[in-house]
């Protein structure tokens, strides 16, 4: 529907005594609606695109660091010439990728979690139950971002290092590391929160995803 507004004679601009065409507020909401629809899901989808790539990150690293391991025993074992900082760069690796990989895991919804009594209430208490469970998640990933903040600045500036000898492997990569995964894991936190509580259909759809996805594998 449309509102019409009369024009006087001798209006500016040239304007005649004909009706100028209008649109009606219910059309605005309805068009600012589809437009904050479309914000909203493109903020979800660079979210999951960012966690994705991350997880490939993570993964093609803990594929290469096999390799290390592998050279650092062979060399150990059959020519008594171990690889220096291997368990340097191998404990400082495994926190990288768990918090590089910790978005994702929470994106995709692959988190452990004990539902044995949720399930037998209502859907709509079983998505606000889960929606402050996220935001509990969430609100832990921040105090370790609050916490770590100026231990990650010091290490930096500082040029902490971890390990002896030959090789020394610096903190600070680490560190900013857990301080990134922890806010990309505090943003998927509060998109699921967001997500089963005012876009069900979303997670329906989310979750159809991860059933045919188990069943494929």
């Amino acid at each position: 529907m449309k509102r019409r507004l009369a024009v006087r004679p001798g209006s500016p601009a040239g304007l005649s005594s004909d009706t100028l065409q209008l649109p009606d507020d219910g059309a605005t909401a309805t068009r600012h609606k589809a437009q904050l629809r479309k914000t909203e899901m493109n903020l979800i989808t660079f979210s999951d695109r960012i966690s994705k790539f991350l997880m490939i990150v993570a993964a093609l690293w803990a594929f290469g660091l096999t390799f290390m391991i592998l050279a650092d025993v062979t060399g150990r074992g059959a020519f008594d010439a171990p690889i220096n900082g291997t368990t340097e760069l191998v404990t400082a690796s495994i926190v990288i990728i768990v918090f590089l990989q910790a978005g994702y895991a929470i994106r995709s919804r692959s988190m452990l979690r004990a539902d044995f009594l949720v399930v037998h209430l209502p859907p709509k208490t079983q998505r606000i139950l889960a929606a402050i469970g996220y935001l509990l998640g969430a609100a832990f990933f921040l105090m370790i971002i609050t916490g770590g903040w100026q231990e990650s600045i010091d290490s930096f500036v500082e040029g902490e290092y971890e390990g002896e000898g030959a090789l020394r492997v610096p903190s600070w990569p680490a560190r900013w590391t857990v301080l990134l995964g922890s806010a990309l894991a505090m943003v998927n936190y509060c998109v699921m929160a967001y997500v089963d509580v005012f876009r069900p259909d979303l997670m329906r759809q989310e979750v159809e995803e991860m059933k045919q996805l188990d069943m494929g594998h």
